[in-house]
């Protein structure tokens, strides 16, 4: 296949600039796991730099080898505990967006509000590793989810007994799997989640029958087989126009004014600049990510929108969890991108806020 992953240079300095609340964590020391892959150290986020933040590039390998690059937010007056060691939050998403878009703004919140936090690139995405680019994988991605535990609690500075997990639009639904397998996360919150599986097989709002779910995969197997000759990936049709016609459906819409125009758009993310693979959708189909969510023992906070086109998939997911400890938080007249920036002011902070503090104390 054709080697379609670039990588811009940086340089290799690694230290923070910590606080004295923070100086008994050696945080100027190496931090474990960096491989030191070059990639760029320039301030190239879609939301401002908040001088209440250190902000580090890091990166670390999952369990299939895939070397992923992240955005570590440290807290500048973060409150000590007993062990001086602070709670960690791992961040992904949107689906096609890369860290330098949502997941970085909600990282960089929460490691404001005393949080460390860890914005990664999921594997075949953005500044992360693995071949072909711009595949997406129900397996693969919940283990990127792992692999930043992984990370996260091998850190002097984090308590390992403290850490959760949070997943924006499609890794909302990759949140949730890997709460129902990785026994080391204590907390689980999505925001404006999407059941990337579920989409996939059934359309939105269940509406691809058996029928025509075969003619699909007839489809996309012999795409497989186009691929294999031309000796490269196809990419997708499906992925957002450079102009829109105007009769596009209105969540569309939403998606373009966000990924395709100065407020969201990232050279690096799918949704702006690229498109997934034709195939991808191959294992989602087969695969569906929540089965096992009834089995997820500890808090689960789910966050909608009142006015997505999405709102259904928190619905029908928090439905299929258990307990007590789990809550559905709908925002008042949000919609799907609402969730994703400050421009509509209506992401709700305070609720995640509260919610990691309750559960990772």
């Amino acid at each position: 296949m054709k080697q379609l992953l670039t990588i811009t240079a940086m340089s290799a300095g690694l230290s923070f600039a910590s606080a004295s609340a923070l100086a008994q964590v050696s945080i100027h020391s190496n931090i474990k796991g960096n491989t030191m892959q070059t990639v760029s150290t320039q301030w190239d986020k879609i939301f401002p730099q908040s001088d209440q933040v250190t902000q580090q590039k890091v990166q670390f390998k999952n369990r299939y080898g895939i070397t992923l690059v992240a955005d570590l937010y440290l807290p500048k007056n973060a409150p000590k505990n007993a062990k001086g060691k602070l709670p960690a939050i791992a961040v992904a998403g949107a689906f096609g967006a890369v860290k330098e878009q949502s997941s970085g703004l909600y990282a960089q919140e929460l490691a404001k509000r005393g949080f460390a936090t860890l914005a990664f690139d999921p594997s075949f995405t953005g500044e992360s590793g693995g071949e072909p680019r711009n595949v997406a994988s129900p397996d693969i991605n919940t283990e990127d989810f792992s692999a930043a535990v992984d990370f996260l609690s091998n850190q002097d500075f984090i308590d390992a007994e403290r850490i959760g997990v949070l997943g924006i639009c499609g890794w909302g639904g990759m949140a949730l799997n890997v709460a129902s397998m990785d026994t080391r996360i204590k907390a689980t919150a999505t925001s404006t989640m999407y059941d990337m599986s579920q989409v996939m097989a059934n359309g939105y709002n269940n509406s691809v029958d058996e029928a025509a779910r075969y003619a699909m995969l007839q489809g996309l197997n012999a795409q497989r087989s186009a691929d294999f000759k031309a000796g490269e990936f196809a990419p997708s049709s499906n992925n957002l126009p450079e102009k829109l016609s105007g009769e596009e459906p209105w969540f569309v819409k939403e998606y373009w004014a966000f990924y395709k125009t100065p407020r969201g758009f990232h050279p690096r993310a799918v949704n702006s600049n690229a498109a997934w693979t034709a195939t991808t959708p191959l294992s989602f189909i087969n695969m569906p990510l929540l089965q096992r969510a009834g089995e997820i023992q500890h808090p689960v906070l789910l966050v909608h929108g009142e006015n997505a086109h999405s709102r259904y998939f928190s619905e029908d997911a928090f439905k299929k969890l258990k307990g007590d400890n789990k809550e559905l938080y709908i925002v008042p007249n949000a919609t799907h991108v609402d969730l994703y920036d400050y421009q509509s002011g209506k992401i709700p902070f305070d609720k995640f806020e509260q919610f990691f503090k309750a559960n990772l104390k």
